[in-house]
């Protein structure tokens, strides 16, 4: 930076920038492109002085403006139908979405990265990205009260990845515990792909009454800027526009801003200051401070208001006195959160802060000029149109190529491979997937959080969907559930992204909750790169037209480009999360039986498709050909059925069939309470005109088991037939057998199930708290 170091040091003022219009700057070091810092030039008339310079450094950078995926997360406002806005309060364009929930509550989510940090300080790099999203929801006007997780780390064995898993995990379960938040879901998964760029997206949910829902806007002149929470200190400077903006090398990133660093007691001690503000109206407006921290704050807000701000700077209050005011401006110090308040209600804001020893300085009031002007120590040091730097970014169309190898890769079937027919090996193969470190039990990593934390959690792991209470008087209440499919992505973005809004809407459902919103979190490499680029225009591409079908809205989320070691970029892993209402929750499904004698049905077809599938990956260590079908008017049916069969209290348990196919789902419902099932495949094959292994691993879509008391067992088939879904009776539920048969195949009792499930975490990374 260019100006001195020092509270009351030399300010590049913007009277010194117009009179000196020749002084070179640092701009390609804070990120910007050549053509980006002329245009800030011309915008400007002038030179931007260096406070400017950094403010549009960190708010052009593609982390906070989306320049190179705006023109393709349109279509997520574009393609919507009346349905899709019936129950959205607030969609794009928010901290976070909000959905009516009936009864005069709302629930508001957002699912959000923190990729770059989690590599280079796991702790803090995960630790923060639930501190960052919980605010989100904090600023929206609500009480957060679930997160859930999204993790993808390198290869297993790795040296490299036991560093990364352990400070991540401890990073989510460390933040989230002293929050007092249940985590209630999520995804765990290892891939060589994800070495040097493991993936963190972290998700959080919070409820609120309809009135108490607040916006990030600064209207009313002469309404006071108030900053409040932790002070400002030089953690995390230039980890929007630098960090999470650039691609690693071979060595990490390029350059390596200090990663934040969190505390979560004080943002607990935030979380019910801010609640306190809001039921005694005290605040117009609020927005939390995460990446650009006050260039975004104080530009976001006064672009979304009346479009003026003057604020002192020097007010901050830091714990780093050598800050310079370029510093204070790019700082994303966590736990911190800016106000809009009106003159007369400012004692009461402040008496409230002071009650919860939260710190609090008036930095400014809003105005009507139009301009974002900002002093240091009574210096100007900007002076900008506010809409210039939070709105009027820079919008690319980068170039977009057809992958050269794609075409080779589509054509490397998996249905070319042997497939087992003898029943040792089929054995074998069920128990290799069950065990595997993308299918092995993740109590490693679940262990370690709060699941019932609040006391409303009515589902956790492992069942298919996270699921909370809302309102103890009447049980209602949401699910939500994330999934991914990198290496279905990889063989085809447009289809894998669809076939992850498939397997979420999918899980939610099976939890008998409704499903009514989407939250995603793009993950791809760099956009420089042509091909990542046609991947990503596939994926929105796919995933605006599946939410447009199902008709389910988009309502917000988050772009992560950059994720490639030097010029590998990783599998496109669009996540998708989905949430869903529920009535009551007494009602909920679980994903296992739990009762003798009840009868195990499968729902759906199944056909040959185990491209890209589990058992190519961890059988013969293969990828290629093309992902499988997805049908989403089916899934909706599906969806309806599943919905309606909770509802008259048909069903005991719903598991959805994905990665591993029927067979991990068999395990996985056994295992959930310990019960065994005696299960026939003869009538699968012969219906569906397929072989015992592809009966047992095909990932065909749409289908779920489900367990069904013998009292109700004519009931559930009339539902079935009367909605014209395929149902097949596969097995029963047996408590005295203590395993798992596959009759005329195979047997596997129900310990050594466990022991294959459960062993693969903790071999790789110790005990829990291990090494």
């Amino acid at each position: 930076m260019t100006s001195a170091p020092g509270t009351r040091g030399v300010a590049d003022t913007v009277e010194n920038a117009a009179a000196t219009p020749e002084r070179e700057q640092p701009y390609a070091a804070l990120g910007l492109k050549p053509d980006e810092y002329a245009r800030i030039r011309e915008i400007l008339g002038r030179r931007p002085t260096s406070g400017e310079l950094a403010m549009y450094s960190v708010m052009w950078s593609e982390h906070c403006s989306y320049k190179s995926s705006k023109i393709y997360l349109r279509q997520f406002g574009q393609k919507v139908s009346p349905a899709m806005k019936k129950n959205l309060m607030v969609g794009m364009g928010e901290n976070a979405g909000v959905v009516d929930v009936g009864e005069g509550w709302a629930v508001t989510f957002k699912i959000e990265s923190h990729n770059h940090p989690s590599y280079i300080e796991p702790f803090q790099g995960a630790a923060t990205g639930v501190g960052g999203i919980v605010r989100d929801i904090i600023s929206m006007g609500a009480r957060p009260v679930a997160i859930m997780d999204a993790l993808r780390f390198g290869a297993i064995d790795n040296a490299d990845t036991a560093r990364v898993v352990h400070g991540v995990v401890s990073g989510i379960s460390f933040y989230g515990n002293c929050l007092g938040l249940p985590n209630i879901g999520g995804e765990t998964y290892f891939d060589s792909v994800y070495q040097a760029n493991p993936l963190v997206n972290a998700l959080a949910v919070g409820v609120l009454r309809h009135e108490d829902l607040h916006l990030a806007n600064a209207r009313g002149v002469g309404n006071k800027v108030v900053l409040f929470g932790a002070r400002t200190g030089g953690d995390g400077i230039g980890g929007a526009s630098i960090l999470a903006s650039d691609s690693f090398d071979e060595g990490g990133p390029t350059k390596r801003p200090a990663v934040q660093v969190g505390d979560p007691f004080a943002e607990k001690v935030l979380i019910e200051c801010c609640l306190e503000l809001y039921g005694g109206e005290l605040v117009e407006g609020i927005q939390d401070l995460g990446a650009a921290g006050i260039s975004c704050a104080t530009s976001e807000l006064a672009s979304n208001g009346d479009g003026g701000m003057h604020i002192e700077l020097g007010r901050v209050l830091l714990r780093d006195p050598s800050l310079t005011a370029e510093e204070i401006l790019m700082s994303e110090s966590q736990e911190r959160m800016m106000a809009i308040v009106t003159p007369e209600k400012l004692p009461g804001f402040l008496a409230v802060t002071e009650k919860w020893d939260v710190e609090t300085s008036v930095l400014g009031e809003v105005t009507d000029s139009g301009r974002l002007v900002i002093d240091w120590h009574g210096e100007e040091i900007v002076n900008v149109d506010p809409r210039t730097v939070a709105i009027d970014g820079p919008v690319y169309e980068r170039p977009v190529a057809y992958p050269s190898w794609i075409d080779a890769l589509q054509a490397d079937s998996a249905a070319a491979l042997p497939r087992a027919t003898a029943p040792d090996a089929l054995r074998a193969e069920m128990l290799r997937l069950l065990g595997s470190a993308n299918l092995a039990d993740k109590g490693w990593v679940t262990g370690q959080y709060d699941h019932y934390v609040l006391g409303n959690t009515a589902l956790s792991f492992p069942d298919d969907g996270g699921m909370v209470r809302v309102d103890e008087e009447s049980g209602l209440g949401f699910a939500v559930a994330t999934d991914a499919n990198g290496r279905y992505c990889q063989l085809d973005p447009k289809q894998g992204a669809r076939l992850a809004l498939a397997e979420a809407y999918r899980n939610v459902a099976s939890t008998g909750a409704v499903p009514v919103a989407v939250s995603d979190c793009l993950n791809f490499g760099s956009p420089e790169n042509p091909e990542v680029m046609w991947q990503f225009k596939e994926a929105v591409e796919g995933l605006a037209d599946g939410c447009l079908e199902l008709e389910i809205p988009v309502t917000g989320g988050n772009v992560s480009f950059y994720n490639q070691t030097g010029d590998v970029p990783i599998h496109p892993t669009p996540v998708v999360a989905v949430l869903g209402v529920i009535d009551d929750v007494a009602r909920r499904v679980p994903s296992g039986w739990q009762d003798d004698g009840h009868n195990i049905y499968l729902l759906g077809a199944t056909a040959l498709e185990l491209d890209g599938s589990a058992w190519a990956g961890v059988v013969h260590g293969h990828l290629g050909g093309r992902p499988p079908a997805v049908d989403l008017a089916a899934e909706a049916r599906l969806a309806g059925l599943l919905h309606a069969a909770s509802v008259e209290g048909l069903i005991d348990s719903a598991h959805d069939l994905a990665d591993g196919g029927l067979a991990q789902a068999l395990g996985e419902s056994v295992l959930r309470f310990g019960v065994g099932a005696r299960v026939w495949l003869g009538e699968v094959c012969e219906r569906d005109g397929i072989d015992v292994s592809t009966a047992l691993f095909s990932e065909s879509t749409g289908r779920v088991i489900v367990s069904v008391p013998r009292e109700d067992d004519v009931k559930f088939r009339g539902l079935c037939e009367g909605r014209d879904y395929p149902v097949l009776r596969i097995g029963v539920t047996d408590a005295a057998a203590a395993c798992l048969d596959v009759q005329e195949l195979f047997s596997i009792p129900i310990a050594e199930l466990r022991d294959t499930h459960r062993g693969t975490l903790a071999e790789h990374f110790g005990a829990i708290g291990g090494s």
